[in-house]
């Protein structure tokens, strides 16, 4: 694969999500009982460390990661919530006092060229020791850690299509045309086609001109463009649809409506959905936020997180059944098999790629 796009195979652990995690603006505290005592019983008041994260599964983040931190070190988590976008706009414009924040790699990138994080102190982050490779440095060793890794691979209904999908290439057979569903360019995940439409018809070196060619011959088969993962579940659940690439995280989701959907890591290699963590620029509480960081990399939190079917795990300690692993990216052997895209060469290139994809693929 080409240098400047995707990094080879690397060791690895949804989005959420996501690359592309969402959820309602605002602020809200999440301290716990015990941290809320000591602030108002306790002889020394609890720091406030101030978070930037989505809104999805609140309950378990504010009992399984805040609520212990919080007690722990004597300090109150206040949570600010919104899509990944939103989120990095408030930082960069200078009207949020984040601390911590989770972002997508892509966006993470974005932050990193703006100046907008501090590096990392990684002899702070013990836990780092724990964690797959692909997870240790996803922006660069100066920067934050990913605190989860999940999989973009291929779900179709078989019996819909009449045939099984095992790589990338399947998706311009004739038989998906008019069942085919794809996320839209603009979306996180649109890059990571752009990408497996050069590795199924290019080779291992990347190849735009290639990928665009081969995404307009694709464009016939396409019946709807994503933008949001709902609606690749609604086309599915009403017959308009019966293939296309999702994330893994939200197959379980898939197979309520859609119960025999199968899932596939293709042949040329599933993508990899990072979402990171990092201490925003001139944070008053750096080694505290150094301190979140490693507890979320603990053993504790990823376990648990993964057995609710929160997040992967990138903890290598972490053990899980069979059926705890169902629907999770976990493991060496799937970890290791994972394509990585270098953010910092989309970034430089993807506002070409929209135009082209509008010009030449969804006309």
């Amino acid at each position: 694969m080409n240098k400047g796009w995707a990094k080879g195979l690397f060791a690895f652990s949804l989005a959420a999500m996501v690359l592309a995690g969402c959820g309602s603006g605002g602020n809200n505290t999440a301290a716990s009982p015990d941290a809320s005592a000591a602030a108002n019983t306790g002889s020394t008041a609890a720091k406030k460390l101030v978070v930037s994260t989505w809104g999805f599964s609140e309950d378990f983040f504010k009992k399984e990661v805040y609520a212990p931190f919080e007690k722990e070190h004597n300090v109150e988590i206040v949570v600010e919530i919104g899509n990944n976008a939103e989120r990095l706009n408030k930082v960069l414009q200078g009207s949020s006092n984040v601390d911590v924040i989770y972002l997508s790699d892509y966006y993470a990138q974005q932050g990193i060229e703006a100046d907008a994080f501090e590096t990392i102190d990684r002899s702070k982050i013990p836990n780092l020791e724990q964690v797959y490779d692909i997870a240790k440095a996803p922006n660069g060793e100066q920067y934050g850690p990913a605190y989860t890794v999940g999989r973009f691979g291929i779900a179709y209904d078989p019996t819909a299509i009449g045939m099984e999908i095992a790589s990338w290439s399947d998706l311009w057979k004739p038989e998906l045309k008019g069942k085919l569903i794809l996320p839209n360019i603009t979306a996180t995940s649109g890059p990571m086609v752009v990408d497996a439409a050069s590795a199924a018809h290019g080779g291992n070196t990347f190849n735009e001109d290639s990928a665009f060619t081969k995404l307009a011959e694709l464009n016939g088969s396409v019946v709807k463009y994503y933008g949001q993962t709902s609606e690749f579940i609604n086309m599915f659940t009403q017959g308009e649809a019966a293939a296309g690439p999702i994330m893994e995280m939200y197959i379980k989701d898939l197979k309520t409506a859609v119960p025999g959907v199968k899932f596939v890591a293709p042949s040329e290699g599933a993508y990899a959905v990072i979402n990171t963590m990092n201490v925003v620029k001139g944070s008053a509480n750096k080694e505290l936020a150094e301190e979140f960081i490693n507890w979320q990399l603990s053993q504790e939190v990823q376990e648990k997180s993964a057995k609710a079917k929160i997040d992967s795990p990138v903890n290598t300690n972490v053990k899980l059944t069979a059926e705890e692993a169902e629907g999770i990216t976990y493991g060496a052997d799937v970890v290791e098999k994972l394509r990585k895209l270098d953010m910092a060469f989309v970034n430089q290139n993807l506002k070409g790629w929209i135009d082209r994809f509008n010009r030449e693929v969804a006309r």
